[in-house]
């Protein structure tokens, strides 16, 4: 039996893990099946009204009417300072039994129990909390029951009530051990009575779905184009809240790390003439008359500042490749944390900052951020990753042994190529079993395959300073030591096809003294994705920018 979809035809996992289908055309038998969907939302939607009508009460005045109803635009224009104070659902406890409180949030669920009672679940930031409103002489009316029961879903409220404790937890909201006795309700916003997708459809997981279709029934699977076509709805799901809150974090700390070790926090154009790397599948623009285009990296300014007397500079900042990468994990526009540091020997000193620093995220993220992974994992089940800690070092392995390993388990790697796709996500297999970590370095890869200013090796220039990090089997970092030195770094970029012209001010740069120096760039987006062993990045990225989607 098939499972009710939502808005659009479901795509199953290999699609989604092969990008946005945003831009297909339905079918006819697609937009017949969206059509009696259609119908069936508003046949519910009628029903729903119907049975909230039905909770009909006297239309006389009401006396207690100053204590509901729906707040004016003209009181909504910052027309006064109160001094009222709010208080945060996430901080509603048993200790505040008694305790008069406003709140406020969005009405997640509403369930009227005949014409005197009403429960309504409000949401705030993901916290929840069960809200009681019982009909009471002087203090709630019927006629204010009838109003909460007519309230949309997702319209934002203030309540004001009393702090209860009940006598068995409300498991159906994150702060069990509490109520509010409703005293006071009105609606700051109201949403549209049909919304284009429903929080808890959103929010539900592909196991809950499964053992649905096994006991015979359906329950709605929103897929992926449909949640990010209504972005602003699905980020509303306890998981999503997770998943930016978590990114917010990882942002936090790779810059707090680098300031603590001397690094410096800078901002590189992202406008440019030519090409950021000398490839072709950039954004191309006018620029006042000038051939320009959108940074790839801000890799050659990076340089350029080390250049500049700072020593140690990070950056953190969009970047944007035009590729028509119809993948899992590729966006055209992410965020980039760039690192740029002098090197006093050798490149190791980089990997070491990269060490220590993937380290100490992983570790604040399992330490700080329990409650959004415990949220991601109720829809998004995985295993924590697997890493050294404390004196054990990450793993470092040479670009050969890799090969190595893939040859002994069957597979053949063109040693002085690249590792695709399948062949990096078998070797990290292979790393998992033998050393047990899913976090490593493979380093002194191929020249042929790194950018021009990469330093070869010093003992096989066919090999060069430079390595990659993976997490789970994917590559999410690349970094090596850079070429230094101007006649060098010119004649590599004729070698890979650069017109030396065109980045002619980078190589200059060189020319007034420049230190031994490396870094290293990662996506945040991708960080997230597999820390979290999420099948598709656009789960990580607020509002995903790939081949197909632009908006919204």
């Amino acid at each position: 039996m098939a499972s009710e979809e939502s808005e659009v035809p479901q795509i199953n996992q290999s699609q989604e893990e092969e990008g946005s289908n945003q831009g297909k055309k339905l079918s006819k038998k697609e937009a017949a099946k969206l059509e009696r969907q259609r119908k069936r939302q508003e046949a519910a939607a009628s029903a729903a009204t119907a049975a909230l009508s039905a909770v009909s009460v006297d239309e006389g005045p009401d006396p207690l009417a100053g204590n509901y109803g729906d707040v004016l635009l003209n009181d909504l224009q910052s027309k006064v300072v109160s001094g009222r104070q709010w208080t945060k659902v996430e901080l509603l406890a048993p200790e505040m039994r008694d305790q008069v409180v406003l709140i406020r949030g969005r009405v997640q669920t509403i369930r009227p129990v005949g014409k005197k009672i009403a429960f309504v679940v409000v949401r705030e930031r993901g916290f929840t909390v069960q809200c009681v409103l019982t009909v009471k002489p002087e203090l709630v009316s019927a006629h204010m029951v009838k109003f909460a029961t007519s309230l949309s879903k997702e319209s934002i409220v203030d309540v004001e009530g009393v702090v209860t404790v009940p006598e068995k937890p409300i498991t159906g909201a994150t702060q069990q051990q509490v109520e509010v006795q409703i005293s006071k309700l009105y609606c700051v916003n109201k949403a549209v009575p049909t919304l284009p997708i429903n929080i808890e459809d959103a929010a539900r997981s592909e196991v809950e779905i499964e053992q649905a279709l096994e006991k015979g029934e359906q329950l709605v699977r929103v897929n992926q184009d449909t949640r990010l076509n209504y972005r602003i709805l699905d980020m509303r799901t306890p998981a999503n809240q997770g998943i930016f809150r978590i990114q917010c974090q990882v942002e936090n700390i790779f810059r707090q790390f680098l300031l603590s070790e001397g690094f410096v926090g800078i901002h590189t154009p992202k406008l440019i003439g030519g090409s950021s790397e000398g490839g072709s599948a950039v954004f191309r623009l006018d620029y006042k008359g000038q051939p320009a285009c959108l940074a790839q990296s801000p890799q050659l300014h990076k340089q350029m500042a080390i250049c500049g007397d700072f020593g140690r500079v990070f950056e953190i900042g969009p970047v944007f490749r035009a590729e028509d990468s119809f993948t899992h994990r590729h966006l055209c526009e992410f965020t980039g944390l760039d690192v740029e540091m002098e090197i006093k020997e050798h490149y190791s000193e980089v990997m070491d900052i990269v060490d220590r620093l993937f380290v100490t995220i992983f570790d604040s993220l399992n330490d700080k951020c329990k409650k959004e992974l415990e949220a991601i994992g109720r829809q998004y089940p995985f295993e924590p990753l697997k890493y050294f800690r404390g004196d054990k070092k990450t793993l470092r392995l040479t670009f050969e042994e890799g090969v190595q390993m893939l040859k002994e388990a069957g597979i053949e790697v063109d040693p002085f190529g690249d590792l695709n796709t399948e062949s990096e996500r078998k070797l990290g297999q292979l790393v998992a079993k033998k050393y047990g970590t899913e976090f490593y370095i493979l380093h002194k890869y191929p020249l042929a395959v790194r950018p021009f200013y990469t330093m070869p090796c010093y003992d096989n220039p066919a090999y060069s300073n430079s390595f990659d990090v993976f997490i789970r089997g994917e590559e999410i970092i690349s970094g090596a030591q850079r070429v230094h030195v101007p006649e060098f770094l010119a004649k590599r970029a004729e070698e890979c096809g650069i017109d030396v012209k065109t980045i002619s001010t980078y190589i200059d740069s060189f020319r007034y003294g420049a230190p031994p120096h490396g870094g290293f760039g990662v996506g945040l987006e991708r960080v997230v994705m597999l820390f979290c062993a999420l099948n598709n990045i656009r789960k990580t990225s607020l509002f995903p920018r790939d081949p197909q989607r632009i908006a919204p």
